[in-house]
């Protein structure tokens, strides 16, 4: 299914799911737990955190590591757990203002408790990205990079498909490469920071669909396109399974004339 195709539908069911609403002060309460353990063993685990998603429920809830495994691994979901809190804290903020900043609290939060130094901090040095041929700009241009990047979604906050908004954010910042470490997770972050701050559901993609999510944005890079086409399509099909998630969590039966 092609792109508009795909939007299409996602504002359709958007639609039918916001009749449905508002949920619940405890439903929403509910449900932003449950998002939070699964977006940061979702995140992390793209990334090779060896953590199950039950190890990272109980290192969530119950402040209990995970036996053998490394500590880092603990960090790192500690850290997604508080950058996500403030993602939805930003996202729900009104009136809502996007800055360069927010991007670094983001970054700052996930990577704090691994290197507090580097931690929120644009990269000093020249860095290279496994698996891919395709290499970062020098770190003397990230700052104008990150600045650019910004204001263009400042411009485009209210003009762009949100799906679409999401996908240039991510495909900018990971081809940016900003920090030494953890900007896949920052980008993804930050995706759904859009997403939820425009009415969506929020996207988690599962480890098992890592290839696909890989290739789209490589083939982004090697179409020289700033608009995140396939990663789009990528991010729209997993934001119509969200909304089926939703769906089914909450028993609301989607209408067959949905397109």
């Amino acid at each position: 299914m092609e792109l508009q195709a795909l939007i299409k539908r996602i504002d359709a069911a958007k639609e039918w799911i916001s009749e449905k609403r508002p949920l619940a002060p405890k439903e929403a309460k509910e449900l932003d737990a449950y998002f939070r353990i699964g977006t940061t063993y979702t995140s992390n685990a793209l990334e090779g955190n060896t953590l199950t998603l039950t190890e990272t429920k109980v290192l969530l809830e119950d402040g209990l590591t995970a036996g053998g495994k490394p500590l880092r691994d603990s960090y790192e979901a500690l850290g997604h757990a508080n950058a996500y809190d403030f993602m939805l804290e930003a996202a729900r903020s009104n009136p809502f203002d996007f800055n360069e900043q927010i991007i670094k609290k983001l970054h700052k939060l996930f990577f704090q408790k691994i290197d507090e130094n580097a931690a929120g901090s644009y990269r000093n040095l020249q860095v290279f990205i496994t698996g891919t041929e395709y290499i970062p700009p020098p770190e003397n241009e990230v700052p104008s990079l990150m600045k650019e990047l910004s204001e263009d979604l400042q411009t485009k906050w209210n003009n762009e498909h949100p799906v679409v908004l999401a996908a240039y954010a991510h495909q900018r910042l990971v081809d940016i490469h900003p920090f030494e470490d953890g900007n896949g997770r920052t980008a993804r972050l930050l995706m759904n920071l859009i997403l939820i701050n425009k009415g969506y559901q929020i996207v988690s993609i599962p480890p098992i669909l890592r290839q696909e999510y890989i290739d789209a944005i490589n083939k982004g890079r090697r179409s020289g396109s700033r608009a995140g086409g396939e990663l789009a399509k990528f991010i729209a099909e997993c934001e119509i399974e969200a909304q089926k998630q939703f769906c089914r969590m909450f028993h609301i039966k989607m209408p067959l004339t949905l397109p």
